[in-house]
């Protein structure tokens, strides 16, 4: 029964968003959602890796790059459409997976950590460095997508609207949740929950940690690539900053903290709550909501301060969110909610 109630829930949940695009006609509205996609997709990518596996690495942006790095440059120097570019950025990325996992699994804990960083900074300074490969700090710019055909007729123009980018981005959202549950339900799930829990219990137990570990990076750096690739494709523009930055990472990382590690709907969660405040964050809308209210007076001090300053400072407000959903809620939206829902229940009977 409950199965029936949560399936029955998703498809209203996702015929609302297929409707989307035709009752709301905002461009603003359309791209905030389409980031929202990107997030749950980037955050679902993640938590393979992170959630499951219980391997919290912060060099995700490496993965994240290398897909929008090799479809911009195939498409601006070979002229390859980026729906067959978006795969030699899988390939590739799954490559450089296996010559991570290599070497960074033989660590544990804070070292793997740092090993990730690591890797991450030397991907962004070769990416700055080989000019000509990826024109350095000036970043690739792709001034022309062609349309997505199917024999004569055009299915997708990307030059009109960013309709075509919504149901894209709609759909990768769908694919990393639909491999997240299949991974979370088969074995490859509960050997990594296992070496999660207790890696040297797993080992005792003949669970080959090595490859299994291996499996799960492989699988989140070909999500995380086609979210880079989608990405580059979407905002037309990539630079070593941008795709392959420290703070790439950790905004990836985030989702999952904030929705829930290890969870199918933490990444969701957490994405419709990053994405927005970000986005209000960086259009002022927050000082602006405040002076609203008669909060503050846009004439004082703090009112001037907080207009100039707190469109840039959405990392810090993104560390003050982690610092109380670490204290107040460890498990995340998820692991309250389901505190909350048991304390009610508990109520009840």
């Amino acid at each position: 029964m409950r199965a029936a109630l949560k399936l029955t829930l998703f498809l209203i949940v996702l015929g609302g968003l297929v409707a989307f695009p035709r009752m709301v006609q905002s461009p603003y509205f359309l791209q905030l959602m389409i980031l929202v996609f990107l997030a749950v997709a980037q955050g679902q990518s993640w938590n393979i890796l992170g959630g499951y596996a219980g391997q919290h690495s912060v060099g995700h942006a490496a993965y994240f790059g290398v897909g929008a790095y090799v479809t911009l440059i195939l498409l601006q120097s070979r002229q390859i459409p980026p729906w067959w570019g978006i795969w030699a950025g899988v390939v590739v990325a799954v490559i450089v997976a296996l010559i991570i996992g290599a070497i960074c699994f033989r660590l544990r804990g804070p070292y793997f950590v740092l090993a990730s960083i690591a890797v991450a900074e030397i991907m962004r300074l070769s990416a700055t460095n080989l000019k000509g490969l990826t024109n350095g700090a000036e970043g690739i710019l792709a001034t022309d997508i062609p349309s997505l055909r199917w024999g004569e007729r055009v299915v997708a123009d990307f030059s009109i609207s960013k309709v075509p980018f919504y149901y894209i981005g709609l759909g990768l959202a769908l694919l990393t949740l639909g491999v997240a549950w299949g991974v979370a339900h088969s074995k490859l799930g509960y050997y990594l929950q296992a070496i999660r829990e207790d890696q040297d219990a797993a080992h005792s137990l003949g669970i080959p940690i090595a490859r299994y570990k291996n499996y799960g990076l492989m699988i989140s750096a070909a999500l995380t690539s086609m979210t880079g690739s989608f990405f580059g494709v979407f905002v037309g523009f990539v630079d070593p900053p941008t795709v392959l930055g420290l703070d790439v990472s950790v905004q990836i990382m985030l989702i999952c903290i904030i929705g829930g590690m290890g969870t199918l709907y933490g990444p969701v969660l957490g994405a419709v709550v990053l994405v927005p405040l970000a986005e209000a964050l960086r259009s002022n809308a927050v000082t602006d909501l405040l002076v609203k209210v008669g909060a503050v007076s846009p004439e004082s001090k703090v009112g001037l301060f907080l207009k100039e300053n707190l469109s840039h400072a959405h990392v810090l407000i993104y560390g003050i969110l982690v610092v109380l959903v670490i204290l107040f809620m460890p498990e995340g939206i998820v692991g309250a909610l389901r505190k909350l829902t048991a304390r009610r229940r508990r109520e009840v009977a």
